[in-house]
């Protein structure tokens, strides 16, 4: 079998969609796939509705951590082969030069974390954000990858990015 995929999914914070998404990869990717999240200011802890969704959906959640995307800047760093911008703040700051010229796409979902209200309401932000994502992550995985030149997957992967449906 050839290597996984590295995929990293940078957000700003780095508490909410990115670790969503990279949690969700890692279960629904099975070996293919290898995910990590950063964000550009994390904030430094993972929003606790987050942790209590993906508990919630038997997801393991002890080396979730909210991070700094200058961790993966370094030569024994995870060679990425995917970045997605998660959030739209994100995807227009400027981001480190990825050695290897990943494929990169933006995936843009709103932040459940800027939801305020009743706690069903804040937490309805992140089943929402959830579901998008898995919706995007199940589109990405069943990709035939190593088929596609690069211009047909970088057109698949900001397809993936504009579908809505959750």
């Amino acid at each position: 079998m050839a290597d996984p995929y590295d995929v990293m999914f940078l957000c700003t914070g780095n508490s909410a969609r990115s670790i969503l998404a990279e949690a969700l990869l890692n279960r629904i990717g099975g070996d293919r796939f290898v995910a990590y999240s950063a964000g550009s200011h994390p904030k430094g802890q993972v929003h606790p509705l987050a942790i209590e969704l993906l508990e919630a959906q038997g997801f393991p959640t002890e080396t979730l951590r909210s991070k700094s995307w200058n961790e993966f800047d370094c030569a024994d760093a995870p060679k990425m082969d995917f970045i997605f911008t998660v959030c739209d703040s994100a995807a227009a700051e400027s981001c480190p030069v990825w050695p290897g010229h990943p494929m990169t796409a933006h995936w843009g979902v709103p932040d459940p974390a800027a939801v305020e209200g009743p706690i069903e309401v804040r937490r309805k932000a992140f089943r929402d954000a959830f579901l998008a994502m898995q919706s995007r992550i199940r589109l990405f995985v069943s990709l035939q990858i190593a088929k596609l030149d690069r211009m047909s997957l970088k057109h698949e992967l900001d397809a993936i990015g504009r579908t809505t449906d959750a």
